[in-house]
């Protein structure tokens, strides 16, 4: 489509939401696109439509169709709503919980949910405030609800909002009912099919008694209370960087027995504009500078943080030498499973139907630490909503003990079906009570699990190419990759190909094919090396990124003191895999 033809189908778009059904600020917002003589606005808002994809929505808020705004919030919400009463068309009563978190505009899209799926006959538990994400899940479970939402970007930056919809599980949706939502999500072509005119007798708002089910529930997961009561005053700095984490993490905290939680003041006010970082992302180590610096003002052992929705954690402790350095995703993952694996061996608590469940992307040294231990390993794609797949397809059956990926999210507990930074923080704090009771630091623990299972180091690169060009670029390099795939990773030659989008495996050394067992397809494409070193590649499923995934293993550490050495190899050796990626 040339530029000419584009524009004229974006301002007869954008003519539409001047008419009857929009308000007075949206139709000026559309007014002054249209007037500008730069139409790069608007042709963003309206090229296409805001995509309801198998996890919801997500995109930066503002008028137009390809917009967070309460008419692409309100047609999402009736075409749930649509869908719900066909596939629990028995039910007398079907049932939604709502929540929200901290951004801007986030309580006004929850309410305008509230509103279309009480306007079309459905009970509705909204929040009273801003909660975290795994709660949401928790509360359906516990409510006995069909169905749920939650409004949040997660850790998107402060432009964007987004819609998670959930199941009756308390996972996001996956096969049949995503594609069926988005099925019916996309038959609302007009703002006039969609019920704005709430029924409040099917409001009900929830809060407290919600929260001390789900903090009671989190304390059950306690290992270590022995270890807690020896420990319970150490130091432990916490930040929710302006999100909804202030809410109850604090509280946690103390149910699990800890009495010398620190605050960072400035970061416990709730702000979408998150004032006080750029990024309100855990996994930028920028965004944990301000607790780290409130760490070495009061002598604390331990920095934990929560994004903005809080389902994911962020870790910093103390190294050999006294400074604090980041704990990365892959290695809090590890260090969770880890513990759990090591605890419920020396309680006696395992019947042999144990099992662990981490992403295909996250390292491959967590499937060495379970082999070693005698636990199943399930590897499933990218998103909690596999990991909760894996949880109900063995429920009744085996016992889950949990699950993780790399991007900083971890479930300790099967009562909630999203990742829980609520019960994460509260147990890696109780971790780090438990290797002080060793004798030993975080730092020391972590090395001692690449001592015994070998070392890995992994880098995560995302690639940004914003807006239609952008997404363009990203097809164009996925298929790159998969026609000229790549001989070796870091001078180690590759031996076998995985691509999740045919599900076939390629061994390379034989040549060979063979098919993948999983679910279905993914545009997932995996390199593996000689040495066991890994490269993974996929497009962001809610971010105008492509994601690279590079783990480098087969360097030798057999104690503490060839830590700093392995780490420096790895580097080296994963600048040299990104030369050969091209990025």
């Amino acid at each position: 489509m040339g530029n000419e033809d584009l524009l004229k189908q974006v301002t007869a778009k954008a003519q539409i939401w001047l008419g009857d059904g929009y308000d007075e600020e949206t139709k000026a917002a559309v007014r002054a696109m249209l007037d500008n003589e730069d139409k790069t606005d608007l042709i963003e808002a309206f090229y296409k439509d805001l995509e309801f994809g198998t996890g919801g929505l997500r995109g930066i808020m503002g008028a137009g169709t390809n917009r967070m705004n309460i008419y692409t919030v309100g047609a999402a919400t009736q075409g749930l709503s649509n869908y719900l009463k066909k596939a629990f068309a028995d039910l007398p009563q079907i049932k939604v919980a709502i929540g929200h978190d901290c951004r801007n505009n986030s309580r006004k899209f929850a309410e305008v949910a509230a509103d279309v799926f009480s306007a079309n006959g459905i009970k509705v538990y909204l929040f009273d405030a801003l909660r975290p994400t795994p709660e949401v899940s928790f509360a359906i479970r516990e409510l006995g609800c069909q169905s749920g939402v939650i409004l949040t970007a997660s850790h998107n930056p402060k432009e964007y909002n987004g819609y998670k919809a959930y199941w009756n599980d308390g996972a996001q949706m996956i096969a049949p009912h995503d594609k069926n939502t988005i099925d019916e999500v996309n038959k609302i072509t007009s703002v006039k099919d969609v019920k704005f005119r709430g029924n409040a007798e099917l409001i009900e708002i929830i809060g407290e008694e919600i929260d001390r089910r789900y903090l009671d529930r989190i304390k059950t997961l306690s290992l270590s209370p022995e270890a807690i009561a020896h420990h319970h005053d150490m130091k432990i700095v916490y930040t929710p960087i302006h999100g909804t984490g202030v809410k109850l993490i604090p509280a946690s905290l103390k149910n699990f027995g800890f009495t010398n939680i620190i605050h960072v003041p400035e970061q416990d006010v709730v702000s979408g504009d998150f004032p006080t970082v750029v990024s309100p992302n855990p996994e930028e180590p920028a965004a944990l500078d301000m607790a780290i610096k409130k760490a070495i003002e009061t002598d604390a052992e331990l920095v934990m943080a929560s994004d903005p929705d809080a389902d994911r954690i962020g870790i910093a402790v103390r190294n050999d030498k006294g400074e604090f350095v980041l704990v990365n995703g892959n290695q809090i993952v590890m260090i969770f499973l880890n513990y759990l694996m090591t605890r419920n061996k020396e309680l006696g608590l395992l019947k042999g139907n144990e099992y662990i469940v981490k992403t295909i992307v996250t390292t491959e040294t967590i499937k060495t630490i379970a082999e070693q231990n005698g636990f199943k390993m399930y590897d499933c794609y990218t998103g909690f909503k596999w990991i909760a797949s894996v949880i109900r397809e063995n429920e009744g059956k085996a016992r889950y003990i949990g699950g993780g990926e790399e991007s900083y999210g971890f479930l300790p507990e099967d009562f909630v079906r999203d990742k829980d930074s609520v019960s994460s923080i509260s147990l890696m704090a109780e971790i780090a009570a438990w290797a002080k009771d060793k004798g030993m630091t975080m730092y020391q623990m972590l090395q001692d699990i690449y001592i015994k299972y070998g070392y890995s180091k992994e880098k995560g690169i995302s690639v940004v190419r914003k807006g239609k060009s952008g997404a363009e670029e990203i097809v164009a390099m996925m298929k790159n990759f998969r026609e000229n795939p790549m001989k070796e990773l870091g001078g180690s030659p590759v031996i076998l190909v995985k691509d999740y989008a045919s599900l076939e495996v390629t061994d390379v050394v034989n040549g060979t094919k063979s098919k993948l067992d999983m679910p279905v397809t993914s545009n997932v494409l995996q390199y593996f090396s000689a040495d066991g070193s890994k490269v993974s590649i996929r497009p962001s499923g809610t971010e105008p990124k492509i994601k690279f995934y590079i783990e480098v293993r087969g360097i030798k550490m057999d104690n503490y003191a060839d830590y700093d050495a392995a780490n420096a190899a790895a580097d080296a050796k994963i600048e040299a895999i990104k030369k050969e990626l091209g990025i």
